[in-house]
């Protein structure tokens, strides 16, 4: 079975690449691929537009494992079938969070920087000079109400950025909607895997709520003023921070 990219997700790819200059010539690009609808999604839009691109640039898809046993056989040999070059990076992040996570903690933000932390190794084991995310718009959008509301910043997911130790971490999909990606995964019948890999589901911790609230939240706000997130899209790029109440921007 071929796969069929839609022509919107490559213009997108192909609009949101120029206007941030995400991929450029000579790059080697380290993908994560956990194996969801967002970052399969993001290896075929690669493999595509390595094809497509009037320049030359390589990538490498990895997987970051827990563990914890897990089986990423269908995930391994589906990169096989398509041709995306792969490789799982082993790591002790399950017997870490056992001695690191307290009972009812918090755990989602102690798995992401463990995972990104591991990206970035690997990266650099590999002599990758970026490392692409598969955060979409939704993503975006999510994460600036969540500061809004629970930690009172203006802050969001940047298409392009320097991470600490130099390297450049880009978010090709993060112009994209969700549902695009999910149409992707549905129309190939490529099988995901979701929640189930996550550490987290074999630990005794509280569900995270805030990002399940903010989406329902999203989700009643887009059918009462359905350009939502094409005005928070626009509005990412035009921030006039001169009319906030931070001292240090005024203008006079």
């Amino acid at each position: 079975m071929s796969i069929k990219l839609s022509k919107k997700i490559m213009s997108k790819l192909g609009r949101t690449n120029a206007e941030f200059n995400l991929i450029e010539e000579g790059d080697k690009i380290l993908v994560g691929l956990s194996g969801g609808k967002d970052s399969l999604t993001m290896v075929h839009a690669m493999r595509e537009q390595q094809r497509r691109a009037p320049f030359k640039f390589e990538f490498l898809a990895v997987t970051i494992s827990y563990g914890m046993g897990e089986n990423y056989d269908e995930l391994i040999a589906h990169c096989k079938e398509y041709d995306i070059p792969h490789a799982v990076h082993n790591t002790n992040v399950y017997n870490l969070a056992e001695e690191k996570i307290r009972k009812n903690s918090s755990f989602c933000s102690f798995f992401s920087r463990m995972r990104r932390g591991y990206l970035y190794s690997a990266a650099q084991k590999y002599d990758c000079n970026k490392l692409a995310l598969g955060h979409h718009m939704d993503d975006a959008a999510e994460s600036f109400f969540m500061n809004f509301i629970y930690n009172g910043q203006l802050r969001s997911l940047a298409p392009k950025y320097k991470a600490a130790n130099g390297l450049i971490v880009i978010r090709p999909l993060i112009q994209m909607r969700e549902r695009q990606l999910t149409a992707f995964a549905l129309e190939n019948e490529i099988k995901t895997i979701g929640d189930e890999a996550c550490p987290s589901m074999r630990f005794d911790v509280k569900m995270p709520h805030a990002r399940a609230r903010t989406k329902e939240m999203l989700a009643k706000m887009e059918k009462e003023f359905p350009s939502l997130f094409t005005s928070l899209n626009a509005a990412f790029k035009n921030i006039s921070v001169d009319s906030f109440f931070d001292v240090e921007k005024f203008s006079v």
